[in-house]
């Protein structure tokens, strides 16, 4: 009985007794077991933020750090973050890291509290009090602006909010694009604004096997759009997005993509001082430039990678961009312009991070955290350290790299996290409790797993892996609370 087994243990902790008078009567004694073994530990560290960082950071703790404890919260009542929201649809294996990140949530040292925010539910300065170590990896979920004339007009979005529509992020199921025109005109040209292209352009057959949202999918069917301009400062031998996108683009049923010959001028003489990932991506280009019909294929919807142009206005329905030239590595405008039509303006410049709480040392020019490897200030001036304190993901670099540039810079913070704990550089010998959120419906791991199974299920009834529950007041239904 579960009265029986709690006698024979001492509840000295006070956030152990409060998880134990919340048990879920169906998993008692598992969660019994995890809470006496995490009461033994002396080591705690608490995550912010459930994305790609805050899970391999996680990972790499649990596994390096002995007599540990680890501690998510995510703002969210479901985890995982860019890998659930941000990724495209279409993109399922890339998903796969999920796999990795569910076997280090059901580590016997591990907590997760979804639905929790910091800066609104708890603040920095009550997890640091609760714990020996704080990592920061929330994010960014801001835009960067053009800061061009007309930018505020109703046909200009960023790709950011689009790719939260059809991914159901809570709360952006109400954009609502207007995809009644024939021409969309992305400004810049990584990998968001590509994939953002794809879904624009792909049949809408193929989109109704991912797990693109159903009212995205209704709004997608009824799609005009015909042709998707994809523009960037710099030139071909700069372009941000890679081979596989790029290979994709390429390889979609009935679209032509129409290359400008001009944006090649003088790129074939310096493939060979070409590092290989950027030759083979360049040598692509050219390919299909050379490939490329003289006239429109009929029936066929255009793709229209154009190079040289940095934004400068928006007219109505058209996008005038100045004409630009490389100086130094950086697009300099000069006095000529070009104008494009744009039913549709899409923003793809990049992400930012924003302060969630006020004694985060925090760059607000630049959109992230101050810090030294990982290491937040105390000042940014003084560039001290502020022992305890950490930072990894976009929210310590910048909006930069894949999943695999997060995982390796998550893996290089936790290491110095771990580092600076066995060196005693954080000081672990008073005892800390962690977190217990009372005054809040707050949801555990089992809490996520009911969420997953629902969503699976009702994907599976339509022929897709998922269908995402959108409305957090659902959310917290199903996951029993």
């Amino acid at each position: 009985m579960l009265t029986n087994r709690l006698i024979k243990y001492k509840c000295t902790n006070l956030c152990t007794k409060l998880l134990i008078s919340n048990l879920n009567t169906n998993n008692q004694n598992r969660q019994i077991d995890q809470i006496i073994t995490r009461s033994k530990h002396t080591k705690r560290i608490c995550i912010v933020g459930a994305g790609a960082a805050g899970f391999y950071s996680a990972q790499y703790i649990l596994k390096q750090l002995d007599n540990c404890v680890v501690d998510i919260i995510e703002k969210l009542p479901i985890p995982f973050g860019l890998v659930r929201y941000g990724v495209a649809p279409d993109h399922p294996e890339v998903k796969n890291v999920i796999n990795t990140f569910t076997k280090t949530a059901t580590h016997d040292r591990f907590r997760y509290f979804g639905n929790v925010a910091l800066g609104k539910d708890v603040t920095l300065e009550e997890l640091r009090e609760n714990y020996h170590a704080v990592l920061l990896t929330y994010g960014a979920d801001e835009d960067r602006f053009l800061n061009i004339p007309n930018e505020d007009q109703s046909n200009v979005i960023s790709a950011r909010k689009f790719v939260a529509w059809y991914n159901g992020l809570p709360g952006a199921e109400n954009l609502n694009p207007d995809l009644s025109g024939q021409d969309v005109t992305i400004v810049g040209q990584g990998n968001v604004a590509v994939d953002v292209a794809r879904m624009l352009l792909s049949p809408i057959d193929v989109l109704k096997e991912t797990d693109t949202t159903d009212y995205a999918l209704e709004a997608l069917s009824r799609s005009k759009v015909e042709r998707v301009y994809l523009v960037g400062r710099r030139g071909p031998l700069q372009a941000a997005f890679t081979i596989k996108e790029l290979r994709e683009m390429l390889k979609l049923p009935n679209v032509q993509t129409i290359w400008r010959s001009n944006d090649f001028n003088d790129v074939t003489s310096q493939l060979p001082n070409l590092q290989r990932p950027r030759k083979r991506l360049t040598e692509l280009m050219l390919k299909s430039l050379s490939e490329q019909s003289a006239t429109p294929v009929k029936g066929h919807k255009q793709f229209f990678p154009i190079f040289w142009r940095a934004p400068k206005n928006i007219i109505d329905k058209e996008i005038e961009f100045y004409v630009t030239k490389l100086q130094n590595n950086a697009a300099v405008a000069t006095n000529n312009t070009e104008r494009f039509p744009a039913d549709l303006v899409l923003r793809s410049i990049g992400y930012k991070s924003i302060c969630v709480d006020n004694s985060i040392c925090f760059d607000e020019s630049r959109g992230h955290v101050y810090n030294e490897n990982g290491r937040v200030y105390k000042n940014s001036k003084e560039k001290s350290i502020d022992k305890g304190l950490y930072v990894a993901g976009w929210l310590g670099t910048g909006p930069t790299g894949v999943i695999l540039t997060t995982m390796n810079g998550a893996f290089s913070v936790a290491k110095t996290i771990c580092d600076d704990i066995s060196s005693n550089k954080v000081d672990t010998n008073t005892a800390k409790n962690g977190i217990a959120i009372s005054d809040k419906p707050v949801v555990t791991w089992d809490g996520w797993a009911r969420i997953d199974k629902y969503e699976t299920e009702a994907g599976k009834a339509k022929g897709k892996p998922r269908e995402k529950i959108i409305n957090v007041k659902a959310m917290l239904e199903i996951a029993g609370i």
